[in-house]
């Protein structure tokens, strides 16, 4: 039984899509982050980051709970559990290259556009411009990988494909004001509908479905989710 820490999140989404393409068995554990659910100790233990996602392996190596958080490790951990979606022998050096490619620049950039554009009190052109700039950057190298290719390492869908898949399902609020924000990369926009018409995909978007989780981004929520925007409590 895995343990999942949930936040109806991109990275999160991405170990939902894995979780249901293994058909693996596991408990959804909801993480509230606005309500700073992400800072108790019973989490912190769990990941000392107060990030989502995280797991709990109930039957780790040896047979003991194991921790795994950060969403490239759980990921690889999983893949490595289940022995599915890593690729062939060969494909190990690029499928790391690539995994790290997005947990490193395309989940980052993403974020911090999302984050410039939509959650601080006034506008700061520099930083919307820069971080737009990074991901289409980012895009393009990916739209260039599949160019003749049907996923990101070749014909076959791993692990690298849902890493992605969690992050460019936000497209449309990573690089808003455009009709399509895929459109410039066609060869992505392909892939990307490939992926997203997988069943699992849609089960992974019902994942936390039946919980409430709070919408309201009021002081307390920004509070939680950028506590390091606040002086530290002395």
């Amino acid at each position: 039984m895995i343990r999942f820490y949930f936040h109806p999140t991109p990275n999160p989404l991405k170990v939902a899509l894995l979780l249901e393409e293994c058909g693996l068995s596991y408990e959804v554990v909801p993480i509230d982050t606005r309500k700073g659910e992400q800072h108790q100790s019973s989490f912190r233990a769990i990941n000392p980051n107060g990030k989502l996602p995280a797991i709990v392996d109930m039957d780790g190596p040896g047979g003991r709970q194991a921790r795994v958080f950060d969403s490239s490790a759980i990921l690889l951990y999983l893949a490595e559990k289940s022995g599915r979606f890593l690729g062939g022998a060969d494909d190990r050096p690029e499928l790391l290259s690539w995994l790290f490619f997005i947990g490193t620049g395309i989940g980052p950039y993403s974020g911090q556009a999302v984050h410039f554009q939509h959650a601080v009190p006034d506008a700061i052109p520099y930083a919307i411009n820069r971080y737009r700039r990074e991901v289409e950057r980012h895009y393009k190298i990916l739209d260039e990988q599949l160019a003749d290719r049907k996923f990101i390492l070749g014909d076959e869908y791993t692990i690298v494909d849902m890493s992605a898949w969690g992050w460019l399902d936000r497209a449309p609020r990573v690089l808003p004001g455009a009709e399509d924000p895929l459109a410039a990369f066609p060869n992505l926009k392909r892939w990307f509908a490939a992926v997203d018409g997988r069943p699992a995909a849609s089960r992974a978007r019902q994942v936390g479905s039946g919980h409430v989780f709070k919408t309201e981004m009021d002081e307390d929520a920004k509070r939680a989710m950028f506590p390091s925007n606040y002086p530290a409590a002395s």
